[in-house]
């Protein structure tokens, strides 16, 4: 198992273009950002004092949400492309079991959603500083980290099952394609939770990587908000976090951390069992 997934490592990591690819969305929202959404939603918000700092915090921690699944949609064309090609076909013929075949698959899937993440949250740091925002104290850092390896996980079973339905490269780039066109909207990156129908802001609350971008902002905006707002009363910093998608609400009921991170336990136990009863059902 470890073999495969150290074969798909070197695979992913060789291939420029499949790095690129996966982190295309991150790279089209940093662009948006930096040359348009960054001074709009700072024009928007003038009176708050370090708006620039809280809203750069806001957008890298949405970034994070968004790379858990987009890298680890480039790492699981490894399988796709092994279908196609006919490859999957020469490991059922060797002597390894079909659960180990997709365990390295989704080890290095794993390990490559992480390690992407973990790029994009030292670049997120690098764009804060350089704009004049504060470095993420130690603490904050580590809890960054462990919400990583949650959305990793709960992401990669997502798209495990998606990539469980798909046999043509074609039509698995077309998806991924899909994928990342709406994933800047169903975050509330594009435009915040606040202003969008009710309807999609439902979609967007039981959406699970919405839940992996909230939880980041939460951590990301602690520092920031404790500024923007220290001498605003509570409503106004709610109203903002509720708006700006820190928190979600159904109703009167605001979902805690603990629930948002049960949501993804959840999310990568339902879509890791959906694919595999989904890959032994096509085997028979």
């Amino acid at each position: 198992m470890i073999q495969l997934a150290i074969r798909n490592l070197k695979i992913f990591f060789r291939d420029k273009s499949a790095v690129f690819f996966s982190l295309l969305a991150v790279f089209i929202i940093i662009g948006l950002y930096v040359l348009f959404l960054g001074d709009m939603f700072e024009k928007e918000m003038s009176q708050i004092e370090d708006a620039r700092f809280l809203m750069d915090s806001w957008i890298m921690a949405g970034l994070l949400g968004i790379t858990s699944i987009t890298t680890t949609m480039g790492a699981f064309g490894i399988m796709v492309n092994d279908k196609y090609r006919k490859i999957s076909k020469d490991f059922y013929t060797a002597p390894i079991r079909k659960s180990t075949l997709a365990g390295g698959y989704i080890i290095s899937t794993f390990v490559i959603g992480v390690i992407m993440c973990i790029i994009t949250l030292v670049l997120a740091e690098i764009y804060i500083v350089s704009s004049g925002g504060k470095i993420l104290p130690v603490l904050a850092i580590i809890k960054i980290f462990g919400l990583i390896l949650i959305s990793v996980i709960s992401s990669s079973s997502m798209v495990f099952f998606a990539v469980s339905f798909f046999n043509s490269q074609n039509a698995f780039a077309s998806a991924c394609t899909v994928i990342g066109t709406l994933i800047g909207f169903l975050t509330g990156i594009y435009i915040p939770i606040g202003s969008l129908p009710n309807a999609v802001q439902i979609i967007v609350k039981i959406f699970p990587v919405s839940h992996s971008a909230a939880l980041f902002r939460q951590v990301f905006m602690e520092y920031p908000l404790s500024q923007a707002f220290h001498n605003a009363p509570v409503e106004k910093l709610n109203e903002f976090k509720e708006s700006f998608g820190v928190i979600f609400k159904f109703g009167d009921h605001i979902i805690s951390p603990a629930a948002s991170i049960a949501v993804l336990i959840l999310t990568t136990a339902v879509f890791y069992s959906l694919a595999i009863i989904n890959l032994s059902r096509k085997k028979k």
